[in-house]
């Protein structure tokens, strides 16, 4: 296994809260009738919206953020109240939480991967969270859920910054996606990111998409976020009408719609790092393609044999490749590196006049 040194950027306190939920408000139900619930937590300038579970075989994005808003109500985060206004919602899919529990243990500190191929479950395009928020205020086929976040948005608008905690099953290592537009000025930042990821010693995840989605790669580690209308491009050329027509607006464009000119980044955290992708970056790049057909070998393996005679044999071959699972405490770590990183920047440029009217 290799030896990660320390990802410690401030966060530690964070992770060792010790506090029960602070008071949260139900802004909805998912397609299930289970509660979504936001927080609404400090007074400061900064206005800054954070939302995790989107997709439902992401679990860690959830995992932090309740642990964060924990912590933003202790006496310790104080200084963080008076710095900004802090508008979290933990879970925006508990339907899909359950049912991805039985490989997601709420206090794993990694996943195992021979679980996970075997029972994970995820919407199909068209059909994900991210990707379904309304396309206006009267638009009643979006799914309840993003609905209920684009109301709480709307009543606590507008933000100068908005996060959106995403994972990924397989990575070379933390893979960080930010406004095109703000890139010039989040650069430094993305600098000093990398170092930190790559001092702990992980890799960055880098590839070349050319515009695939929306993904633009703007460094080492970091590429633009998508777009719903690259996405509905995609599936167009792709010939299948029907899912394009499915891809409503993503968190980030429904928070950038209401007003101003807020700083939107996606945190993109590996559950397995697979070593060697990004050596050449293509597209395609050859060793994640190569990754991609043996994972998928793997998980047709596991999904086809119900005697389970399969799993020891799998977790051995994955094992001998390089598979290794992230640590969930240094996902969390670079998500809220990430974040601090997204602040500073923010902050920069309100006190610049460039985010004047969000003032």
């Amino acid at each position: 296994m290799t030896k990660h040194r320390s990802a410690s950027h401030g966060i530690d306190a964070v992770l060792a809260a010790d506090a029960p939920s602070p008071p949260a408000r139900q802004i909805g139900r998912s397609r299930q009738g289970r509660p979504i619930m936001a927080h609404k937590i400090g007074r400061g300038p900064i206005r800054v919206s954070l939302v995790g579970g989107c997709h439902a075989d992401e679990p860690v994005g959830p995992r932090f953020l309740a642990k964060l808003a924990r912590y933003l109500a202790t006496p310790a985060g104080a200084e963080l109240r008076a710095e900004a206004t802090w508008c979290v919602v933990p879970h925006l899919n508990p339907d899909g939480a359950a049912a991805n529990a039985v490989w997601q243990p709420p206090d794993a500190e990694r996943y195992d991967f021979v679980a996970y191929l075997r029972h994970r479950r995820r919407e199909l395009p068209g059909d994900d969270i991210e990707f379904g928020f309304p396309r206006s205020p009267d638009d009643g086929g979006a799914r309840p859920e993003n609905a209920g976040a684009a109301l709480f948005w709307r009543d606590e608008r507008p933000f100068h910054l908005h996060v959106s905690l995403h994972g990924m099953s397989t990575a070379a290592g933390p893979y960080f996606l930010v406004e095109r537009s703000w890139w010039p000025n989040f650069e430094p930042a993305a600098r000093l990111l990398a170092e930190v990821v790559e001092d702990a010693g992980y890799a960055l995840h880098d590839v070349e998409r050319e515009g695939e989605k929306g993904f633009h790669r703007l460094a080492r580690g970091f590429c633009s976020r998508p777009d719903s209308r690259a996405m509905r491009r995609h599936f167009l050329d792709l010939g299948q009408p029907e899912v394009a027509a499915r891809f409503r607006p993503s968190s980030m464009e429904t928070v950038r719609a209401l007003g101003g000119d807020p700083l939107t980044l996606v945190t993109e955290m590996p559950l397995f790092l697979t070593p060697g992708v990004g050596r050449e970056l293509g597209p395609p790049d050859p060793v994640l393609a190569a990754w991609r057909e043996r994972i998928a070998g793997w998980e047709a393996r596991l999904r086809g044999d119900a005697g389970g005679d399969e799993a020891a044999a799998v977790a051995r071959e994955a094992r001998e490749a390089g598979v290794e699972a992230m640590p969930v405490r240094d996902q969390m770590r670079f998500q809220w590196a990430f974040i601090r990183a997204g602040l500073e920047a923010a902050s920069k440029e309100l006190a610049s006049g460039r985010g004047a009217g969000l003032a």
